[in-house]
């Protein structure tokens, strides 16, 4: 079965390359956001399996997002993708619902198995 998700990066190439390495395996991609406030609106209209979050967008937090996912009735599972590996980051985002963390750069194999051990 097929799993649907939502992208959340401000890159447009890391978007894509999220996007090619789940096409590749199977994964239906829903949607693309490139800001919080999208990320937020897509998740809810959208309702994906599974979302990809950036942590630094350019308007809000991927922990802030979180927070709003919470928040609401969502049933995706999270995988945070972020430049910032700092511990502490990490924990929070993991303990706001996060279900994975991954920290760029990294590889199509380390997101997928990430994805797969959902």
């Amino acid at each position: 079965m097929s799993k649907n998700v939502l992208i959340v990066d401000d890159s447009r190439y890391m978007r894509m390359q999220i996007q090619d390495a789940l096409e590749q395996n199977g994964y239906t991609v829903v949607g693309q956001a490139a800001t919080g406030e999208q990320a937020i609106d897509m998740a809810f209209e959208l309702q994906p399996d599974i979302i990809t979050l950036d942590n630094i967008l350019p308007d809000m937090i991927g922990l802030d997002i979180l927070r709003a996912y919470r928040s609401g009735e969502l049933s995706a599972q999270v995988i945070i993708i972020s430049a910032v590996g700092q511990e502490s980051v990490i924990q929070e985002g993991l303990g706001l619902g996060a279900r994975g963390y991954i920290v760029k750069p990294f590889t199509p194999e380390q997101l997928l198995q990430t994805i797969q051990a959902l």
